[in-house]
């Protein structure tokens, strides 16, 4: 039964750094987009002696591209509070797992030790009744 436990918890731990890679992998990704959008902002321009209505233009194209990082910002901030969740559910897991490899390993530990009592008891009665038929 706690071998049963151990392997599902050693299964959820491996889930979970399944969930915790590909959450890496979003914010990675959203980081990404963020420089990609910052750079734009900084390099977008317009004609030196463009119409009033290019500035325009620009401003509320430069707008869109904030508010578009404000949302990225946003995401990625969830998903920090997802990773680190997983994070904290990794941990548990891995000091449950301990816990009953711990548990298995004792019992382990303790066949052993019954199966060499065992055998001591049994070479012990061969001894004894070697003993009494030699002098019998």
């Amino acid at each position: 039964m706690i071998e049963k436990l151990y392997d599902l918890k050693k299964t959820q731990i491996d889930r979970k750094l399944v969930e915790k890679g590909r959450l890496m992998q979003e914010i990675a990704a959203i980081e990404a987009e963020l420089t990609i959008t910052q750079t734009k902002i900084n390099t977008t321009g317009v004609q030196p002696h463009g119409a009033i209505s290019d500035f325009a233009i620009l401003q509320m194209h430069k707008n869109s591209m904030k508010k578009h990082m404000f949302n990225l910002e946003i995401r990625r901030k969830n998903l920090d509070r997802k990773h680190q969740l997983v994070v904290d559910e990794l941990i548990e897991l891995q000091k449950e797992s301990e816990q009953f490899n711990y548990i298995l390993q004792e019992e382990k530990k303790e066949k052993i030790r019954l199966a060499l009592k065992a055998e001591e008891e049994a070479s012990s009665e061969y001894m004894q009744s070697k003993y009494i038929r030699l002098k019998g």
